[in-house]
């Protein structure tokens, strides 16, 4: 974690049930300003549970969630509200296939946030050519490859200006060929101190890109350190099993 700041999110305690099965079993994360976290760990481990309970897409069953020191998990609160403040990108690309890139960008901007359709376009535009996307304002998602698709949803969520981005197994449905632009996208939002939660299979960009990496296994957080302390020197069993399936880590 860096320096002292206080977390803009804090998750305490929290356990997810489905069907009487759990999900997460008190998992407890703080994510500072600026911080990039990587969450890691086999499929159905819980990481996609997880960010979907920070974006108030499931309620959870214990503990609490909260954000810039506000409880977010209380059923009272506005969920809608609180989503202005977050940015989600899935694994589906989720464009709206009947708009252009530029509408589905400033959708969000105009409809929930208020703003104007001149400024929002504007803003739009500017993502558009900070990402190299900047002829691609006009076009429809089926005229765009996989990763511009991908890029596409990632502006869209930035579009809104959120205080965290929380980005699920955002490469997953791509071919490797088209993986690298995506991770290029994400590279230099945290270069530009974007607060990002990033549930990953890419190890090696998790190692390079996180502050703090993570590794969920049956709903429990059995890890949590440096990339160079989980990847080079794990402490728990688990994590160390995990590591050597994938990439042949030494235990």
């Amino acid at each position: 974690m860096k320096g002292d700041m206080s977390p803009l999110l804090a998750i305490k305690g929290v356990w997810k049930h489905y069907h009487g099965h759990s999900v997460l079993r008190g998992i407890d994360l703080e994510v500072r300003p600026h911080e990039v976290v990587c969450l890691i760990g086999a499929s159905g481990s819980g990481k996609s549970t997880l960010l979907r309970c920070v974006n108030l897409l499931e309620t959870i069953d214990d503990g609490t969630i909260h954000l810039d020191g506000r409880e977010i998990s209380d059923p009272r609160v506005n969920a809608d509200k609180v989503r202005q403040r977050l940015g989600i990108v899935f694994q589906a690309f989720n464009l709206f296939p009947h708009m252009t890139v530029l509408d589905n960008i400033t959708l969000a901007p105009r409809k929930v946030h208020k703003v104007g359709r001149e400024q929002a376009e504007e803003h739009a535009r500017g993502l558009l050519a900070r990402f190299g996307l900047a002829d691609k304002a006009g076009a429809y998602p089926d005229r765009l490859s996989g990763g511009q698709q991908q890029r596409v949803a990632i502006i869209r969520a930035l579009a809104t200006q959120p205080r965290l981005m929380l980005l699920d197994e955002v490469t997953s449905a791509l071919d490797p060929a088209l993986v690298a632009e995506v991770l290029g996208i994400i590279r230099e939002l945290k270069e530009g101190g974007m607060t990002m939660i990033l549930a990953t299979h890419e190890m090696s960009f998790a190692r390079d890109i996180a502050d703090t990496v993570c590794f969920l296994d049956g709903g429990v957080l059995r890890e949590h350190g440096t990339p160079e302390q989980i990847f080079t020197d794990p402490r728990h069993p688990r994590t160390r099993d995990f590591l050597r399936t994938v990439i042949g880590a030494r235990p």
